[in-house]
C-alpha cells in the first residue's frame, strides 16, 4: 500500500461520494481493485463517514465515524486498496488515521488551521481540497499549515505527504467554473502533486431538486483529460453503480460501468502530455 503521493505516477482517487451498504462499497472496491493494475500510481478508495456540508438541513449525512471507517476498513480487508477519508474537525483525524491510509480536508475546510495541523500530526498522507474561492497561490498556506506538522522530507524520493486538488471555483450564481491555469501554478506555488477532481468540478451548488447540489455529469471526461494534459498528477473521480439514486452528489458522479474507459483515456493524454509512449 503506498504509504504517500506519487508525483511522478498518474494516480487515482476514487469512490462513491458517502459510506453506503456493504453491497455498494464492495461492488465499488472489487471493480477498483481490478482496475488499479492498469493504473500507474495506482488507486486509493475514497469515501466519506459524514458529509458535514450537506445543502440542506435534513439531507443524508452518512453512518457517522464510528460505524463508516468499520465499513471502510472492511473495503481494505476485502480489496487491499488503500483508503481516503474526509476530515471535519480536528477531534476526527487521529481516530480516522487509526483505520484510514490518508485524509483529506474538504474544500470548504482548506483554511481551517487547527484541522490542518491535527491532520499532518497523525503522520497520515494529507489531501487537501481547494477552496472554491481561492486563487491557486492561495493555496500555500494550507500546504505550510500541514507541513509544519508532517514534513515533506518524512518520505522517500518520488512521493510526498501533501497533495491538493482543484475542484472549480465559484462562477456566477450556483456554478463552477474550471480554470486549467490553476494546475500548474498551484504545483509551483505549493510544490506538491496536483490532483484534479473531475466530478466536483462539474457541481452545480444549489441548483439542483430541492436546493441539493446539480451537476453536468457530461462534462466530465472533458474536464479529465484536458486537467491530465495541463499536468495534473492525479485524479479524483467520484463513481457509483447507480448515480442518479445514490443518496449524495449523483449528478455529478460518473457511472461504474463507464470509468474504466475514461481512465485509460486520461492514462493515455497524461503519458502523451509527458512525452511517454
Amino acid at each position: 500500500m503506498p504509504a504517500s503521493f506519487p508525483h511522478d505516477q498518474l494516480f487515482l482517487i476514487a469512490g462513491p461520494c458517502v459510506v453506503e451498504s456493504d453491497d455498494v462499497m464492495l461492488r465499488v472496491g472489487e471493480h477498483l481493485a481490478r482496475l488499479a493494475e492498469r493504473v500507474p500510481g495506482g488507486i486509493i478508495y475514497k469515501a466519506s463517514f459524514d458529509k458535514a456540508n450537506r445543502s440542506n438541513a435534513g439531507a443524508a449525512r452518512g453512518p457517522g465515524m464510528e460505524e463508516g471507517l468499520a465499513a471502510l476498513d472492511r473495503v481494505r480487508a476485502a480489496t487491499g486498496l488503500p483508503i481516503i477519508t474526509d476530515v471535519h474537525l480536528p477531534e476526527h483525524c487521529a481516530t480516522a488515521a487509526l483505520v484510514v491510509d490518508a485524509l483529506q480536508i474538504p474544500a470548504f475546510l482548506c483554511r481551517q488551521t487547527d484541522l490542518l495541523e491535527a491532520a499532518g500530526a497523525t503522520g497520515k498522507p494529507v489531501n487537501i481540497k481547494k477552496g472554491q474561492f481561492l486563487h491557486p497561490e492561495g493555496m500555500r498556506g494550507a500546504v505550510d499549515k500541514v507541513r509544519s506538522v508532517n514534513p515533506v522530507g518524512a518520505v522517500g524520493p518520488g512521493m510526498t505527504h501533501v497533495a491538493v486538488t482543484e475542484r472549480g471555483s465559484f462562477f456566477g450564481y450556483g456554478d463552477l467554473v474550471v480554470d486549467m491555469r490553476a494546475i500548474p501554478r498551484m504545483k509551483e506555488a505549493c510544490g506538491c502533486p496536483v490532483i484534479f477532481d473531475g466530478t466536483h468540478s462539474v457541481q452545480q451548488p444549489g441548483r439542483g431538486e430541492g436546493g441539493a447540489s446539480g451537476g453536468v455529469r457530461a462534462m466530465i471526461p472533458h474536464l479529465t483529460l484536458a486537467a491530465c494534459a495541463a499536468g495534473a498528477d492525479g485524479l479524483f473521480l467520484e463513481t457509483h453503480p447507480d448515480p442518479d439514486h445514490a443518496p449524495s452528489d449523483g449528478p455529478n458522479m460518473i457511472p461504474l460501468d463507464q470509468l474504466d474507459e475514461l481512465v485509460q483515456r486520461a492514462i493515455d493524454v497524461w503519458a502523451a502530455a509527458r512525452g511517454r509512449s
